[in-house]
């Protein structure tokens, strides 16, 4: 008979935001996701209004664009964009108005009289987003809205999310990308194990590791060890073998960087590559959890990156 096992995801967690802010996070592993975080607290509020006692009210004033586009291939777009109206009990001509206008601004006048299921993943994205925008909620949820699609229909909606921040939409967006949280967010919260365990802004967290992250790329692992051994003796910072390659964050990058050759090769070790970069939230990541952003298969709860950002008129 199998055990059960309960799990904590969240614990004495705050998550409060403006009318004019992206919050996103990031979950690997098991990827159980923070995309509705506020249904996980012990009494969640959403502008004030509770979710299990007012939930007409919330419901609202809240919108949902899930991992998978949910819109009906059946329908045109414009036939799914009239029926989100219909059920949100917007007024007809509203719905028309409402509905035009969407595709309007997310590019989809030419395809609106087509079934969806004749357009592209991004079109398709992009749609189940207008859905989730028909009825105007100050409060919106994406759910990785960018996974599988390709870079250029990720870059849109990247400006389709800018566009709504800048409107004062409220956004809660989960992603598997770092790279997406660093461009959307001005304030960074990073979760491991239900717990907080570093907040700042995206130039704050990458600080912390210091100016520059110095890697080598060894012959193979066994000489990436003995780097690693050789680098920790210089009482450098976050030294992290992966593979081959072996990596530490420095104050001075080019100055480091001539004191570890010679280091290196005082102990009869030749790099095949040497290199300095500037910190990334995967580095960050790395750092404070021990694993790479892009790990999966963790059964325990995964570490996550909650973001905030603020316009810059806020």
């Amino acid at each position: 008979e199998a055990a059960s096992r309960s799990l904590a995801l969240l614990e004495e967690f705050s998550l409060t935001d403006a009318a004019d802010r992206v919050t996103s996070g990031y979950s690997g592993g098991m990827r159980r996701r923070l995309d509705l975080a506020a249904t996980l607290v012990a009494r969640p509020e959403v502008l004030g209004f509770d979710v299990a006692r007012e939930t007409a009210q919330v419901r609202a004033r809240i919108g949902l664009a899930g991992q998978y586009a949910a819109v009906d291939g059946n329908l045109t777009g414009r036939e799914n964009l009239r029926l989100i109206g219909r059920l949100t009990h917007l007024p007809r001509a509203e719905v028309r108005r409402r509905a035009a206008e969407l595709l309007e601004s997310f590019g989809l006048t030419d395809a609106a009289d087509r079934p969806a299921k004749t357009y592209s993943g991004g079109m398709r994205r992009r749609l189940d987003l207008a859905a989730a925008l028909v009825h105007r909620p100050p409060v919106v949820f994406l759910d990785e809205p960018t996974t599988g699609l390709d870079p250029a229909s990720r870059s849109d909606l990247w400006r389709v999310v800018e566009g709504l921040v800048a409107e004062g939409t409220t956004v809660l967006l989960t992603t598997q990308y770092l790279e997406e949280a660093d461009r959307l967010a001005d304030r960074i919260v990073v979760i491991d194990h239900g717990q907080a365990i570093a907040e700042g802004t995206a130039a704050e967290l990458k600080g912390r590791l210091g100016a520059t992250i110095m890697e080598f790329g060894m012959e193979d692992a066994s000489s990436a060890w003995a780097a690693e051994v050789v680098l920790r003796g210089m009482d450098l910072d976050d030294v992290v073998v992966e593979d081959r390659r072996v990596s530490a964050t420095v104050g001075d990058g080019a100055g480091a960087m001539l004191v570890a050759l010679r280091a290196l090769d005082g102990a009869g070790l030749s790099p095949v590559t040497a290199g300095i970069r500037e910190p990334t939230l995967d580095d960050v990541f790395l750092s404070l959890t021990g694993r790479r952003a892009e790990a999966e298969g963790i059964e325990e709860a995964p570490a996550a990156a909650g973001a905030e950002r603020e316009r810059s008129a806020a």
